[in-house]
């Protein structure tokens, strides 16, 4: 059990034990082998729901001028998969939990939808255990600095966001490409490629900048799981 994650649930006033959080850490691939053993599937259903709230009041506490569609988007980015992988690896989670032998073969452990379901679900347990100010004093501690960083970025300006990803995710920036501008002078449409991950997609606007925009917030949409279908 990670110990660093057992310290500081203590430091906030809930005596955590490995037997308490245990259930967190159960993935559904080990039920083959272990039937009477339930998955952390419900605990993370629960923690999903308690982590969207928590970081929730947080940003409307600390940001107040921020409208309903700023703060929208800053909690997607705070609570999307890979914030909480990264997030899971630092707590050394990985290395605790249950998996089947074919998940373990495969590299489940450092899967990212793996992490981020099993930080779900410690979340889960200690709502159950300790409430939801323990539970929300939890998400804040571990994921307050991801917080900030969001909150230094303009909600609208992907290619800023697209580069906190790259460096949390990839380790690397992107790269913008101009691919082609057509069109009469007053009236030229810019296409540009942004590519991040070995992954591309193309953006146009009416300038050079409109359209790495565009192809910012394309990519990064795509990476975070939530791109406009036929978008360009």
């Amino acid at each position: 059990m990670p110990q660093a994650l057992i310290r500081l649930l203590n430091e906030l006033g809930a005596e955590a034990t490995e037997e308490t959080l245990r259930p967190a850490l159960i993935h559904a691939s080990v039920l083959s082998e272990h039937p009477d053993l339930e998955s952390n599937e419900r605990l993370e259903f629960l923690g999903d729901s308690v982590l969207e709230l928590a970081v929730a009041e947080y940003l409307y506490t600390v940001y107040p001028d921020k409208d309903e569609g700023s703060l929208s988007k800053m909690r997607g980015v705070v609570v999307s998969r890979p914030a909480l992988a990264e997030t899971a690896s630092v707590l050394d989670v990985g290395s605790h939990i249950r998996l089947g032998r074919g998940e373990e073969q495969s590299g489940g452990r450092a899967r990212s939808s793996i992490l981020a379901a099993a930080f779900e679900a410690i979340i889960g347990v200690v709502f159950l255990h300790w409430g939801y100010g323990v539970a929300r004093d939890f998400v804040v501690r571990l994921m307050g600095d991801a917080i900030a960083k969001v909150g230094e970025v303009r909600s609208e300006d992907y290619k800023s966001l697209l580069q906190e990803l790259g460096h949390r995710r990839f380790r690397a920036v992107p790269v913008y490409r101009l691919m082609e501008s057509e069109g009469p002078e007053h009236r030229k449409v810019f296409t540009v490629e942004a590519d991040l991950g070995g992954i591309q997609v193309l953006g146009r606007g009416r300038s050079k900048k409109e359209a790495e925009q565009a192809a910012a917030k394309r990519l990064y949409l795509r990476l975070e799981g939530d791109d406009e279908e036929g978008s360009v």
